[in-house]
């Protein structure tokens, strides 16, 4: 019932600084808790950064704290996800994830939706 379109990726040296942008169709946005993850080449899906229905709670994988940025902008129905300090082992595809639980969820098989990707490349 609710489709994600992630965009913002790209090639970037270490160092730098990328904004990813999940856009969400319906009408409903602020009812669902929403998440980014990433797959790295040769491993699995991992968690990275989940936000609450309204924004006000927000959690993230220990990797990415105090780099990486979840927000939400519900009356654009877009959350993003700003990664600074980007590190080679950032590349991966980074999914956009929707959850009718709004309380930030790191466990994947808690989110219904999911957006295509979006490739992040890190080169040192």
């Amino acid at each position: 019932q609710v489709q994600l379109v992630e965009s913002g990726g790209g090639l970037v040296q270490a160092g730098g600084s990328l904004r990813l942008s999940c856009a969400a169709s319906g009408r409903t946005f602020s009812a669902y808790g929403m998440a980014w993850f990433r797959r790295a080449p040769g491993k699995e899906r991992e968690f990275v950064a989940a936000i609450s229905g309204c924004g006000g709670s927000t959690d993230y994988a220990d990797s990415v704290k105090g780099r990486f940025t979840i927000s939400r902008d519900n009356a654009k129905n877009t959350v993003y996800l700003q990664m600074n300090s980007l590190k080679p082992e950032d590349t991966a595809v980074y999914y956009c994830a929707a959850s009718v639980i709004r309380l930030p969820l790191r466990q994947s098989d808690a989110f219904n939706a999911w957006g295509q990707g979006t490739l992040v490349t890190v080169s040192s």
